[in-house]
């Protein structure tokens, strides 16, 4: 997704439950018709592990001879991962990937040195409508990695190993969490993981992470005697052991976190880099077409001013 700036989210303050270290209320804004809350970055918090953004998207409902079209934009130092819970996106990148996006599969676009992508609603979906909604978040790579060849990743839901407890349901998208392992390749240490509670069911949040947060996706859920509603990014201090419990009804999450990232990291619309000159080369790359063309695609979203 392309990303322009905009005022800083609303910053909730630290809860009294002790382990938490920020509450994140996103700022929603209006992006091509689709409504979008973003987490990260923000004015107290820009990274959770090597998370330097994270977005909902929707939920939505594209009705028939609709949808969303984002045009070709450019990213560079940095790992796009896209994640749905409902309906399809269709992914073209300038290596030559041309993939459909679909409900719990993993989809990572690394950028390394460049790349150029689309998204868009598939011709089905187009014709009929459909309800999307999804998270998409990006991990910055690390300094040695940053020029490294551009690639994409895509691994089918079946594919991600998940665990069912009772009322407990999670899935492993990247890393590791509840003694699973996913077969995705990162460039670092992080975790992506998404969690569905029945009411009243619990999960734990792994302390083996450095840093640690939980997106509440949909629902309501407590930790600790304090309870958090839906669109609300909880950001935890290392190391303490953590327990979320749905209340009110079914709730669904995404955990995330990883190692702290190598130093920091600029941002300017789409790029990312541990070096302000390596953005403004972006720019110029950008600005005169040195980036590598996207299948079927003409247009392209021109770089901002700004």
């Amino acid at each position: 997704m392309s990303w322009h700036p905009s005022l800083d989210p609303i910053a909730g303050d630290k809860q009294s439950c002790d382990a938490l270290e920020l509450v994140i209320v996103p700022r929603t804004s209006d992006i091509g018709g689709m409504e979008v809350k973003r987490a990260l970055p923000n004015v107290k918090r820009r990274m959770v592990g090597p998370f330097i953004f994270l977005d909902q998207m929707g939920p939505v409902q594209y009705i028939a001879g609709s949808g969303m079209d984002v045009r070709p934009h450019p990213h560079i130092g940095l790992s796009t991962v896209t994640y749905l819970f409902d309906g399809r996106i269709t992914h073209r990148d300038s290596e030559g990937n041309i993939q459909d996006i679909t409900p719990g599969a993993m989809n990572l676009m690394t950028a390394g040195r460049g790349i150029a992508h689309s998204e868009r609603t598939p011709d089905m979906q187009r014709r009929d409508g459909q309800v999307m909604f999804g998270l998409q978040s990006w991990v910055a790579m690390p300094k040695t990695q940053e020029e490294g060849d551009p690639g994409f990743q895509h691994y089918a839901a079946d594919t991600l190993p998940f665990t069912e407890d009772g009322g407990l349901w999670a899935r492993v998208v990247a890393g590791k969490a509840f003694g699973l392992t996913s077969p995705v390749g990162t460039l670092s240490d992080w975790f992506y993981a998404e969690v569905r509670l029945q009411e009243g069911a619990s999960a734990p949040l792994d302390s083996d992470y450095e840093e640690r947060a939980i997106y509440v996706c949909a629902g309501s859920v407590e930790i600790r005697g304090d309870r958090f509603g839906p669109s609300q990014l909880l950001i935890f201090r290392p190391g303490d052991r953590i327990t979320v419990t749905a209340v009110d009804g079914p709730a669904r999450l995404m955990l995330l976190g990883g190692a702290v990232a190598d130093g920091p990291r600029y941002i300017w619309w789409n790029f990312v880099s541990s070096s302000k000159e390596r953005i403004e080369q972006a720019k110029e790359d950008w600005k005169m077409g040195r980036f590598g063309p996207v299948p079927d695609e003409t247009e392209f979203i021109p770089l901002p001013e700004m």
